[in-house]
């Protein structure tokens, strides 16, 4: 019996030792942890995230282009709605349908029934006044206040892009954003993203069961603050800009303008354009989809994804490549009669002019008989023609055509620099030639170049041979960009002693008698352009109309390119829209009241 009794105290010591710690382990939770206190109010606290403001954006003379306005969104977690809601004045607050209702509450539950996920988004100051006061009514509900964006001088909607809800895809990505944020989703919004959207902060809120706000947790001990996005220069001058579109309007086509010695983007516009508060509010999704269902596809972004023919104006490239090859003598003159005569009797049809003519005059007239001459030239300087073909290419090449620039927007074409293959597969290894690829030395063909690659090339002759990687943003926060590759020269192959008689053509081309753009010349401005009209393949409307100008010729300050979907001749459209641009840009004035009336007023929408 003994036995059994010390048995009995042993087993109860046990049991009471461990109630002992158990006792001790629930004081520590309960008393001693504030861990454990912290989890136990769970029940009783609401987590808002506090959003940061996103950056502003500015143009390079420090106009505002961008900037935040507070909005609201109503917040819901499902688990928290009362059986016995008031649907029916929630659906008369919110101006929506009992069906609507419903269907949100279904789409929160499948998200999650204890997250908190958006219910209605962008609610208005007004509305949200009178809402405000009856929140209490609505268990589970509760108002988050984030900032829209607002574009105060309409305008550049193709270059900062816009916002957007961020999708499924992004959130596993990157635990930043949760459902119902906005990103970037174009332009520089989407480019510098990371450095716009700033740090969220969070603030844990004790709140009653009607889920109204009665203070902070614990003092605000555990609250973080969101820290604010940095703020971003485009190197966009916005008077530039809005005049821009203000001369594209009514025409299918783009406007790139670079200041030659930065690199740095003047104008990017796309036309036609969009207003870019549309994609803002609570009619976001409804104006998407209908600008998105646009004949003319004003969010088509035409200066960086258009890819065309650059037509007469890559005639200058096709000289800098034959003087750099010493296949031609500048001063040598070719004769032109009606046209460029090759293979079993084919002919490249040109103009009538005076003959023979030398670079200068060919340039300022734009013989295409002279400048088949020259690429035939080269061709016939080697021994095969997949090596002059690929001499060609590599030259070509080195002013940026055919290739992706790394520049700082995230989207863009390479346009298309056909190589020896290209021919290889379309004709046979042994049966192509120069005479088979001809219309490559007038800018037609195969070749295709963005808008934004043909004003590089002007910015190439501005130079005298080398260029900056375009780029559209000049400081972040106080601090002027300088990544290498917006910083550092890149030098095309040719010498740059060759570019002074090209350029000299370029210039006779708005002032000589015969130039093909002399009804465009500005007095007092010494402006240097090639004209250029492009074969309308599509076989509707016009051709295109193409200008590529720098100026003043000396020092120039601005190089452009203009691309008029179906404008016709280059003089017609594409470079009057240049000069009225550079002027505008030098001058701040402009002199022929006249010539800007009429492209203004000019519509060529209905040529399409």
């Amino acid at each position: 019996m003994r036995g059994n009794n010390n048995r009995q105290i042993v087993v109860k010591g046990i049991f009471l030792f461990v109630a002992f710690v158990f006792l001790c382990k629930f004081f520590y939770i309960q008393v001693v942890n504030d861990q454990y206190k912290f989890s136990a109010k769970n029940n009783v606290l609401r987590y808002d995230v506090k959003y940061p403001a996103r950056g502003l954006l500015y143009d390079r003379n420090n106009k505002l282009l961008a900037y935040n306005e507070a909005s609201y969104d109503l917040m819901i977690v499902p688990r928290e709605v009362a059986d016995d809601i008031d649907s029916l004045l929630l659906c008369d607050l919110l101006n929506i349908s009992i069906e609507e209702y419903s269907s949100r509450l279904r789409k929160a539950k499948k998200y999650s029934k204890y997250k908190e996920s958006v219910f209605a988004k962008k609610i208005d100051a007004e509305t949200f006044a009178t809402f405000g006061e009856m929140l209490y009514k609505f268990k589970g509900f509760f108002v988050r206040t984030r900032s829209t964006r607002k574009y105060p001088l309409n305008t550049a909607s193709n270059v900062m892009g816009y916002l957007g809800e961020v999708n499924s895809k992004k959130i596993q990505e990157d635990n930043y954003y949760t459902s119902g944020d906005l990103i970037g989703v174009s332009g520089v919004e989407v480019a510098y993203e990371h450095l716009l959207r700033g740090e969220k902060g969070m603030e844990l809120v004790l709140v009653d069961v009607h889920n109204s706000k009665k203070g902070k947790f614990n003092e605000g001990r555990y609250d973080t603050n969101a820290v604010s996005g940095l703020h971003i220069t485009t190197t966009i001058d916005a008077d530039l800009q809005k005049y821009g579109e203000k001369l594209m309007q009514n025409k299918i086509g783009s406007i790139v303008a670079i200041e030659p010695s930065t690199g740095e983007i003047l104008s990017l516009v796309s036309s036609p354009t969009f207003n870019p508060n549309s994609l803002t509010g609570r009619k976001r999704t409804e104006n998407f989809k209908q600008l998105l269902a646009h004949e003319h596809k004003p969010l088509f972004n035409r200066a960086l994804l258009g890819q065309y023919a650059p037509g007469s104006t890559f005639k200058l490239i096709t000289g800098l490549i034959a003087m750099q090859e010493k296949t031609l003598i500048a001063y040598a003159n070719y004769n032109c009669s009606g046209g460029y005569e090759y293979a079993n009797d084919k002919i490249v049809a040109c103009h009538e002019h005076t003959t023979p003519l030398s670079m200068k005059k060919a340039i300022a007239i734009s013989c295409n008989s002279y400048f088949c001459n020259v690429f035939q030239k080269l061709f016939d300087k080697y021994q095969n023609t997949e090596t002059a073909f690929n001499k060609w290419e590599n030259h070509v090449a080195s002013f940026g055509v055919g290739q992706w620039m790394n520049n700082d927007f995230t989207s863009g074409k390479r346009g298309l620099l056909p190589s020896t293959n290209t021919y290889d597969n379309i004709y046979g290894k042994t049966h192509w030639n120069a005479s088979t690829t001809i219309s490559l030395s007038i800018g037609q063909g195969e070749l295709l170049l963005t808008p934004i690659q043909m004003a590089n090339i002007s910015a190439i002759f501005a130079n005298r041979g080398y260029y900056f990687t375009p780029h559209i943003v000049k400081k972040i926060g106080n601090d002027t960009i300088s990544d290498d590759q917006f910083v550092k020269k890149k030098y095309t192959t040719i010498n740059p002693k060759h570019f002074d008689i090209i350029i000299d053509g370029m210039q006779m081309v708005l002032e000589d008698e015969d130039g093909t753009a002399k009804n465009s010349m500005v007095a007092d401005l010494s402006i240097c352009g090639k004209t250029g009209t492009a074969q309308n393949t599509s076989g509707n409307g016009e051709d295109h109309s193409i200008f590529i100008a720098f100026a003043p010729k000396e020092s120039p300050k601005i190089a452009i390119a203009v691309y008029v979907e179906n404008g016709g001749w280059g003089s017609t459209w594409a470079a009057p829209i240049a000069t009225l641009m550079i002027e505008k840009y030098l001058k701040n004035e402009i002199s022929n009241l006249q010539l800007e009336n009429f492209i203004v007023n000019g519509n060529l929408l209905n040529q399409q």
